[in-house]
């Protein structure tokens, strides 16, 4: 397990991240701020006239050190948003950092509170769930069955991503499925499907096996406006 460890780890890094901010170009609503590469927690609160403690705290942020490209935070008081120019939208001059496109915000809540809409998800594959999503080490579940098992779309939508060119994940395909939805399936052994294309819920997207990692599984995210969360509440019970 020591190289599944490894895995999830590097889950927690910038790319698939900045692959799911790319994905979308919403405004974020007044009042919150879209995390953009390069940023601190405390130049955001600068930027916005704002203490740390604040943001941490209008945002239930465990870790201040933690911040993801693409999540959206609220950056004034609820119902304290103002249009004085004080707040920063993505595209503003305030960092020189380059940066990926916008993900949507939520009009009313930052996705790092329970998110304000829901998506329902069937299982992407048949197997057991050898790993859990605990928001640090694991974005995701693992689930474990024989290589060559069907990996279906958990839900209808577009490919965004099919390829192996992020470092951890093996075969990958990102699935956008609405405004704020995606979903993510790693490890592939086969690809079935392409970037661009349109899948339906339960469609043979691909094939489960082990690239890049140390045994057979499909590591599966569910990501609302750029943040992981568990895909555990989405899935009908087993």
């Amino acid at each position: 397990m020591l190289g599944t460890t490894r895995m999830m780890k590097r889950l927690a890094g910038a790319s698939l991240l900045a692959l799911v901010a790319a994905c979308g170009s919403a405004p974020v609503a007044p009042g919150f701020y879209r995390v953009e590469r390069g940023d601190t927690l405390s130049k955001i609160a600068r930027s916005n006239r704002q203490s740390v403690q604040s943001i941490v705290r209008w945002n239930n942020l465990n870790n201040p050190d933690s911040i993801e490209v693409g999540q959206v935070l609220r950056v004034v008081p609820a119902g304290g948003a103002s249009s004085s120019g004080a707040i920063r939208s993505s595209g503003g001059s305030a960092s020189a950092t380059p940066r990926s496109a916008p993900a949507p915000a939520p009009a009313d809540s930052a996705p790092s509170a329970a998110p304000a809409s829901s998506i329902a998800l069937v299982w992407p594959a048949d197997g057991t769930v050898i790993r859990r999503f605990d928001g640090n080490n694991s974005k995701g579940i693992d689930i474990s069955a024989a290589a060559g098992t069907p990996v279906i779309a958990a839900a209808a939508g577009t490919v965004v991503y099919a390829g192996n060119g992020l470092r951890g994940y093996g075969n990958l395909l990102i699935i956008k499925h609405n405004a704020e939805y995606l979903t993510a399936y790693a490890h592939n052994r086969a690809l079935m499907v392409k970037e661009g294309q349109s899948v339906t819920r339960g469609e043979k997207i691909a094939e489960m096996g082990d690239t890049d990692t140390d045994r057979v599984m499909l590591h599966f995210e569910l990501r609302y406006q750029g943040r992981s969360i568990d895909p555990s509440r989405s899935l009908p019970p087993r």
